[in-house]
C-alpha cells in the first residue's frame, strides 16, 4: 500500500485521489465534468489529468456523444495501471479472480485445492501459494495493487478479524495477510463480497437497494442499501441463516434449534434427500446410500441436473422455505432487487418457482409489487470477483 501511496502523493495528491474515485464510480469523465466535481478551474484539471496520464493511472477513453458543438474527450482508469486480486476461500479450495484497474476480469480460476486453517503458519503458506499461482499465470505481481480475501462466518473488515479463522487477539488475520502479500489487503464475509460483486457487475445501474442470498452449504446474505454495501455496527450483518424462523426441532451448526439454515441451505438439502432415501424412495442416489456411502451436495446437485425426482422434490422444498424468508425480507426492506446466488442457484429451474410462489403468498402485495427476484448472473465467480472489486474500492477510499 505504501508504494501505491507514494505514486500519487505530492502536488495535487488530494485531487488525484478524488479523480480516481470518481472514475471508479462513474466511468469516463470530461475535463468539464471533473472541473465541476472538484470545484476548480479547467486549466488546473487539465494539468492534473496530464500528470495522471504520464503516471499511467488514466487514459483517454474516446469522445463523448454530443448532438451539438465539439465532442469532449472522456478520461478514465487505465487498464494497465494495476491489478486487484480477489480470493474466495471455501472449506477445501479457493477461487481466484484478477481484475484490471477499470474492473474487467482478466483471470478467473475456480476450485483450486487448498485448505486454509486458523494458524499463522497456514496463512503464510496461503500467501505463498497464491503468489506462486499468480506467477505461473503470468500476472505481473509488481502491478498488483491490493488483495481481497473472502472468508466464511463472522468477519469484521474494519478490525481485520475473522472469527472462523481466529488466530489470536494480537494477530488479526488481515495483518498477517498484508505481511505475507506485502500489499494492501481487504477481508470480507463471503456473502457480502458476493453481493458486492454481483451488484457492481450486473445491477448497479438498475437498483440502489439489493439483497443477495448466498444459498450454499450454509445460508448468508449481503445487503446493498442506497448503493452501498451494508456491514452493520460490528461488521456482522447478513446472518439470515441463523434467524430462528423454523419449528422443525433441527439443530443448527451454531448450536441453536430451528434456524432458517436448517431448512434452506445445502445442509438442509442433504438432510432432506437422505431422509427420503432412508424411506427407500426411488432415486439414482439410492444404491450408494444403501452401501453406506455419504451422499455429497455435489452428487445431489448432479442428480437434480439428471432430473432425479427425489432431488428435485427436495430442492423445491428448500425453495419454498427460502421463499417465506424472502417474503419477510421484502416486507422489511422493500428492495428493488433480490438476487439468489450460491451453489444451489444452479438449480434455478426448480428452486425459483416455489420460491417466487411463496413470496407471492406471504409478502405484502403493495410492498413487493416492484421487487424483482433474479438468479445470480455471476454464479460461482461472484465471490472472487466481489473480493477483487472490494479491495480496489477500499484501497481508494483509504487513500482519500
Amino acid at each position: 500500500m505504501e508504494h501505491f501511496l507514494n505514486d500519487i502523493n505530492g502536488r495535487y495528491a488530494s485531487d488525484k485521489k478524488t479523480i480516481l474515485n470518481l472514475c471508479l464510480n462513474q466511468g469516463g469523465l470530461s475535463v468539464a465534468d471533473l472541473s465541476r466535481e472538484l470545484g476548480t478551474s479547467i486549466p488546473k484539471v487539465t494539468r492534473i489529468l496530464n500528470e495522471m496520464m504520464q503516471e499511467g493511472y488514466l487514459t483517454e477513453l474516446g469522445k463523448q456523444e454530443s448532438t451539438t458543438g465539439r465532442k469532449p474527450v472522456l478520461y478514465g482508469l487505465n487498464p494497465e495501471a494495476g491489478y486487484f486480486v480477489g480470493i474466495d476461500v471455501a472449506m477445501s479450495s479457493i477461487s481466484i479472480a484478477v481484475t484490471d484497474f477499470p474492473g474487467h476480469v482478466v483471470l478467473f480460476q475456480d476450485d483450486i485445492p487448498f485448505v486454509l486453517e486458523g494458524k499463522e503458519e497456514s496463512v503464510e503458506e496461503f500467501c505463498r501459494f497464491v503468489q506462486e499461482y499468480l506467477e505461473q499465470s503470468s500476472v505481473n505481481q509488481e502491478k498488483v495493487r491490493a488483495y481481497g480475501i473472502n472468508l466464511t462466518g463472522r468477519v469484521n473488515h474494519n478490525t481485520g478479524y475473522s472469527y472462523s479463522y481466529f488466530i489470536g487477539e494480537e494477530k488479526p488475520i488481515r495483518d498477517l495477510l498484508q505481511k505475507g502479500f506485502g500489499k494492501y489487503v481487504s477481508i470480507e464475509n463471503d456473502s457480502r463480497a458476493m453481493a458486492y460483486g454481483e451488484y457492481m457487475t450486473s445491477f448497479s445501474h438498475e437498483e440502489d437497494t439489493c439483497l443477495f442470498l448466498n444459498v450454499s452449504w450454509g445460508l448468508g446474505m449481503g445487503m446493498i442499501l442506497d448503493g452501498k454495501l451494508f456491514n452493520g455496527k460490528n461488521g456482522f450483518s447478513g446472518e439470515i441463516g441463523h434467524s430462528p424462523t423454523l419449528d422443525n426441532n433441527v439443530f443448527c451448526r451454531c448450536g441453536k434449534v430451528g434456524c432458517l439454515e436448517t431448512g434452506a441451505s445445502g445442509i438442509a438439502l442433504q438432510r432432506l434427500v437422505c431422509e427420503k432415501l432412508a424411506e427407500e424412495r426411488a432415486s439414482i442416489l439410492l444404491p450408494n446410500y444403501k452401501k453406506g456411502e455419504k451422499i455429497t451436495l455435489n452428487e445431489i446437485l448432479d442428480a437434480v441436473k439428471r432430473e432425479d425426482v427425489v432431488a428435485i422434490e427436495c430442492i423445491e422444498e428448500v425453495g419454498a422455505t427460502l421463499g417465506r424468508a424472502v417474503a419477510s425480507l421484502i416486507n422489511i426492506f422493500n428492495p428493488g432487487l433480490v438476487v439468489i446466488g450460491g451453489r444451489l442457484s444452479v438449480t434455478e429451474r426448480y428452486l425459483m418457482p416455489p420460491l417466487k410462489s411463496a413470496v407471492n403468498k406471504y409478502s405484502l402485495n403493495l410492498v413487493s409489487s416492484n421487487t424483482v427476484i433474479k438468479a445470480s448472473r455471476l454464479g460461482r465467480e461472484a465471490g472472487a470477483i466481489g473480493a477483487s472489486l472490494l479491495s480496489k474500492s477500499r484501497l481508494l477510499d483509504d487513500l482519500g
